[in-house]
């Protein structure tokens, strides 16, 4: 099951952990971003343990998305010892996604 990250969970869970970590940024209304959400979940399940995969609602936590300057959703991030190493704008097939997770493994 995919992280749900918050404003105030997002240090200790995205920040503090030696793993790479993949960030979808979304909202409630965003259609594309309900379409991303199901192969979020299958990675987040597919690389439990190597990588901390989890969605940052916008809306309810816009510390965070103002932080990484999030204009667009879904917008994918990609940290590695705290620093963005990859992004993604928009809606991808899975195996994009997991390239650029495995690029950090």
């Amino acid at each position: 099951m995919a992280v749900e990250f918050t404003d105030a969970n997002f240090e200790e869970l995205a920040l503090k952990t030696d793993k790479p970590v993949l960030v979808d940024f979304w909202a409630e209304w965003c259609g594309p971003c309900r379409m991303i959400t199901p192969v979020v979940e299958e990675l987040s399940k597919e690389y439990e343990g190597k990588a901390v995969i989890g969605k940052l609602n916008v809306d309810e936590n816009p510390e965070v998305a103002a932080k990484y300057s999030i204009r667009s959703i879904p917008t994918i991030i990609f940290l590695k010892n705290s620093e963005v190493v990859d992004k993604h704008v928009g809606v991808a097939p899975k195996n994009v996604l997991a390239d650029k997770l495995n690029a950090h493994l």
